[in-house]
C-alpha cells in the first residue's frame, strides 16, 4: 500500500489514483465475479497485452486491491482476485456500469 504521503489530498483523486486508466477498472469488473486465472482475464479483455495486465496486476496487488494464490502445482496454477479492500471499490464500478447502461439506453429511445 501506499504511504499516506504519497496519496492526493483530494479523496476522489486518490480513488481515481487506485483505479484510473482503462484496464484496472475493466480488471475490476471482471474480478468482481470470481478470482481468474491470468489467460483467462487477458482473452477476456479485449486489447489488453500481457505486460499491461501483469503491470496493472501487481499494482492493484501493491496497493492491497487484489491478490494472487499460486497452488503450487504442476502446471502451475494462478490466480487473481479481489480483497476485502478491493471489494469496496465494487460500488463505484457498479455505479459506472448503470450509468453506461443508461447513456446507451438514451440512444434506443430515439
Amino acid at each position: 500500500m501506499r504511504a499516506k504521503e504519497e496519496l492526493p489530498e483530494c479523496p476522489v483523486a486518490t480513488a481515481v489514483s487506485l483505479i484510473g486508466g482503462k484496464w484496472k477498472l475493466l480488471i475490476l469488473r471482471n474480478l468482481k465475479e470470481r478470482p481468474w486465472r491470468f489467460n483467462e482475464l487477458q482473452r477476456s479483455i479485449d486489447g489488453i497485452s500481457q505486460k499491461v495486465l501483469t503491470d496493472s496486476l501487481r499494482q492493484m496487488m501493491s496497493d492491497g486491491l487484489a491478490y494472487r494464490h499460486d497452488y503450487h502445482e504442476q502446471p502451475p496454477r494462478v490466480e487473481y482476485g479481489l480483497t476485502e479492500l478491493g471489494t469496496k471499490m465494487l460500488p463505484i464500478v457498479n455505479s459506472l456500469a448503470d450509468f453506461g447502461n443508461y447513456y446507451k439506453s438514451l440512444f434506443e429511445q430515439n
